[in-house]
């Protein structure tokens, strides 16, 4: 009996494990590698997002954008980039001019999202920004609007959406492998360090909400498959810490769904969090960690049996995934599955988050 119900536990995981391997889904080669530049040479630039074009069949890095001319001349000698190809913000404009520039991913502080991604539009070229997509709604559709004038495409990255566990998570949660969704609980922190400009408002546009945060609110929307119609929120943060002068620290968020699911998620810059879990009828889907750049772990509770889901080493990571999608995308002049809309359907409700902590009370959101 007990191996019948770990099969039970296994059973229908074939379709996500085929979603997962398909990767972006997208059948088109690139006759040539699409041309990325790389507008901000920060540490999650050049730890994460560079190294990992190795991994890429259809992308490679052409061209660097940054306000240091020394991180210019590593990098640019790092990766073959010729100083031709090399920019700082004060001329990046000419990269219209810069035929091997298929697009651009913007790896800048939030409060500069909008304004990169409008003017890379305007100078022809695909955008991939980093999330949050910007910090505000306005500024969200702002973008959209430059793109679809320019007739170029805007991808935001979220990486996960390429990762085979939360890919997984996603076909097992909508397909009601465990019973009807009626759960989710999401957490996400770590205890960020002072002195950055993640701290600063002016530059990051809030806090732990609009980095890590926006982790536990985008599980509960790809999750679900649905928006959120109502957001109760409360804020918690220690003001005699230096590093929360501007910015909040902890955040907890229910969100509820039309469809009667609510998510239960926090947000934090104190305490570590990296998980979540979605709860039916007959058992729940536990992610832990969910979102780390390696090593996610699932596990699958169904009719009284646990067991620990693992997966095969997938053909290429959720980074090189991620910039290959955007590649085909342009090639096969698709939308990308996660658009310009998907980060301004987060800032929507991160809009809704801040003004129910501010305001105590509960937000309904797109009435």
């Amino acid at each position: 009996m007990a191996m019948g119900s770990r099969r039970e536990v296994m059973g229908g995981v074939g379709a996500g494990l085929m979603l997962a391997s398909v990767g972006s889904g997208l059948s088109a080669a690139p006759p040539r590698k699409i041309g990325y530049a790389i507008v901000g040479l920060g540490s999650y630039a050049t730890r994460q997002i560079m190294p990992n074009f190795a991994g890429c069949e259809h992308a490679r890095i052409v061209a660097l954008v940054s306000g240091t001319p020394a991180k210019l001349d590593s990098y640019g000698a790092q990766y073959g980039v010729p100083k031709t190809h090399r920019y700082s913000y004060a001329d990046f404009d000419r990269i219209r001019d810069n035929p091997d520039i298929d697009a651009v991913y913007i790896i800048l502080p939030n409060s500069l999202h909008a304004e990169y991604a409008i003017r890379a539009a305007q100078a022809g070229k695909h955008v991939m920004c980093e999330k949050p997509m910007a910090t505000s709604v306005a500024e969200c559709q702002a973008m959209i609007a430059a793109c679809k004038k320019a007739g170029t495409k805007l991808m935001i990255g979220y990486r996960s959406r390429f990762e085979p566990h939360n890919r997984l998570a996603i076909d097992l949660a909508r397909s009601g492998h465990v019973g009807p969704t009626r759960l989710i609980t999401a957490e996400h922190g770590f205890p960020i360090k002072p002195d950055q400009w993640r701290l600063d408002k002016p530059l990051s546009g809030g806090g732990s909400m609009m980095d890590i945060g926006i982790y536990s609110l985008n599980a509960a929307r790809y999750l679900t498959g649905e928006e959120p119609v109502e957001v109760t929120a409360v804020e918690s943060t220690d003001r005699s810490d230096p590093r929360f002068r501007t910015v909040e620290d902890r955040i907890s968020f229910l969100l509820r769904f039309a469809s009667g699911i609510v998510a239960d998620c926090i947000s934090s810059y104190s305490t570590g969090h990296n998980s979540y879990r979605i709860h039916g009828s007959q058992g729940w889907i536990g992610m832990e960690p969910a979102t780390p750049y390696a090593g996610q772990s699932m596990t699958i509770r169904k009719d009284g049996v646990t067991a620990l889901r693992t997966l095969p080493a997938p053909a290429k990571n959720q980074f090189a995934g991620q910039l290959d999608h955007l590649a085909e995308c342009i090639v096969s002049n698709k939308t990308p599955i996660v658009p310009g809309e998907e980060g301004l359907a987060d800032l929507r409700v991160i809009e809704a988050i801040y003004q129910s902590a501010a305001q105590g009370r509960s937000i309904r959101i797109g009435a």
